[in-house]
């Protein structure tokens, strides 16, 4: 930084790409709104913990089918294949169980 010669310290943009067309302005309003809020902001007002769990156990189902090479990579040249791989591989891991 001391070879360009630029000085260290706060700027006029907070973060943001030069062209991603958002104003300083508006990404100030947005880290103001996000202290105001805190904790609070994360998490929405009607959480369901049933449901949540519910979409867990699909989030890890999937990942564990990204296991397998075969379906990640997407080799296969027709959907039927493709489909008989990820049957072969629930079978693996609902037998693992």
């Amino acid at each position: 930084m001391r070879r360009r010669r630029i000085r260290h310290g706060q700027s006029d943009v907070i973060c943001g790409d030069a062209g991603s067309g958002q104003s300083s302005q508006s990404l100030r309003t947005r880290a103001v709104n996000r202290k105001r809020l805190g904790r609070c902001g994360g998490r929405p007002p009607a959480f369901d913990r049933e449901t949540y769990k519910q979409r867990n156990t699909v989030e890890r189902c999937i990942n564990k089918l990204k296991q397998w090479r075969g379906l990640a990579t997407r080799y296969d040249k027709t959907a039927t294949i493709y489909l008989a791989g990820l049957h072969l591989a629930a079978i693996f891991i609902w037998s693992a169980r």
